[in-house]
C-alpha cells in the first residue's frame, strides 16, 4: 500500500510532455555490445524482437496485440532492488530483453512502445498504474483503447490473455498515462486529463537512454 501511495504522489508531478524516442534503431554496433554485455542469448532475444516487428507491421491490430503480449509475458518476473539494486528502476525495451527479466512496469514499457513500433496511435495506449487485488499489491499495466469512449483491452503479465478492463475486477485502476499527458483513471473509461506537462525522472531517464541506443 505504501508503494501505491508513493506511485499517485509521482502522478501528481505528471509526465514530462518531452521529445520522445519515436524509432527503435537497432544496428551492428548496438547488437555486437549487447552480445559483448549480456551474451549471445542476449543478442538471439534481441534478433527475434526485430523480426517480430518486422513481421507485424502490417497485420491487424489484434494480432499485433496478441504477438507483443505473448512475446513479453516470456520472460521472467525479477523485483528493481534484485535485478538492479535500486528501489525503481524503468527499463528500455533493449535492457529488458538483454537481461531476459523485469518487474511489471518493464513488461508495459517494453509492449508500449513496441507497438507504437507498429505505428499504434500513442493516444490509443496508456500505461495505467492499478492495485491488483489476488494477492493485494500495486501494478502495471498496458490499456488499448479502440476509440475514445471504449472499455479498454488490458495487456498484462500476471493475467497473460487480453481482456477488456470490464473483465478484470482484480484491477482497481488509480491513472494513466503515456507520453503526452496523465489522467485520473475512472472504472472503466479514459478518466479525467490532470496535465500535460510535469516532471516525472524515471520516464525522461528512459527515454534518454532509448535515444542513446540502450
Amino acid at each position: 500500500m505504501k508503494k501505491v501511495i508513493l506511485y499517485c504522489c509521482v502522478a501528481l508531478l505528471a509526465i514530462q510532455h518531452s521529445p520522445l524516442y519515436s524509432k527503435i534503431e537497432i544496428n551492428e554496433n548496438l547488437l555486437s555490445r549487447i552480445s559483448e554485455q549480456y551474451g549471445q542469448d542476449a543478442y538471439k532475444r534481441i534478433i527475434k524482437w526485430q523480426a517480430l516487428l518486422e513481421a507485424q507491421q502490417s497485420e491487424p491490430i489484434d494480432e499485433q496485440l496478441k504477438e507483443i503480449n505473448d512475446f513479453f509475458n516470456r520472460l521472467d518476473f525479477i523485483n528493481d532492488k534484485k535485478h538492479w539494486g535500486k528501489e525503481d528502476y524503468w527499463a528500455t525495451p533493449i535492457e529488458f530483453l538483454s537481461t531476459s527479466g523485469g518487474d511489471c512496469e518493464d513488461f508495459t514499457i517494453a509492449k508500449y512502445f513496441s507497438l507504437v513500433e507498429l505505428g499504434v496511435d500513442k493516444s490509443k495506449l496508456r500505461l495505467m498504474y492499478v492495485t491488483a487485488t489476488k494477492p493485494p499489491q500495486a501494478h502495471m499495466v498496458l490499456a488499448y483503447y479502440e476509440n475514445p469512449n471504449s472499455i479498454p483491452l488490458v495487456l498484462d503479465n500476471l493475467n497473460k490473455r487480453i481482456l477488456p478492463a470490464s473483465q478484470r475486477k482484480d484491477l482497481l485502476p488509480i491513472y494513466s498515462f503515456n507520453g503526452d499527458g496523465l489522467w485520473l483513471a475512472k472504472t472503466q473509461g479514459r478518466g479525467r486529463m490532470m496535465q500535460n506537462r510535469g516532471n516525472n525522472s524515471l520516464w525522461d531517464e528512459l527515454n534518454e537512454r532509448m535515444k542513446n541506443g540502450f
